[in-house]
């Protein structure tokens, strides 16, 4: 269960997670615009924390914001992501990472759908995993199922 995840060290994450999903959540990375399958994906469901498996957004706050990337107007539930101020690139942007896992997931900007908050979680598909809404009980996810 994410909520007793407990972080290995970076030397066995190394060992463990393909190489783009390592420099994306451990390196702050960012994956090519459009190379995610998931930025595509538009089945009903729930996208979790590729390590520790923390539901983070929900299918329905997805939307195509055609910038290559995933991209949601609001998390799950309230305090499942850090957003911290990111100075990089010579722009101010707000880092988002996940609050079990404390993996990079992307970045939030104040640009998504004036009519859904005006926030667009702009997330690496490399960090996220999704679970389809048919197999979200079997997975240990069906209280999520509301928010599907």
């Amino acid at each position: 269960m994410w909520s007793d995840y407990q972080k290995p060290e970076k030397a066995a994450l190394k060992d463990t997670m393909d190489a783009e999903a390592f420099h994306v959540t451990q390196e702050a990375g960012t994956e090519r615009p459009g190379s995610s399958e998931l930025d595509q994906e538009f089945g009903e469901g729930v996208y979790v924390d590729i390590l520790s498996g923390e539901p983070l957004y929900s299918s329905k706050d997805k939307y195509d914001a055609g910038c290559g990337w995933p991209s949601f107007t609001k998390t799950i539930k309230d305090n499942v992501v850090e957003e911290k101020a990111d100075h990089k690139l010579f722009m101010e942007r707000t880092e988002v990472r996940s609050k079990i896992a404390d993996n990079h997931l992307g970045h939030v900007f104040h640009d998504g759908p004036k009519e859904q908050g005006g926030l667009r979680y702009c997330i690496n598909g490399a960090a996220l995993r999704f679970i389809p809404k048919g197999d979200m009980e079997a997975e240990g996810y069906g209280e999520y199922l509301q928010y599907v």
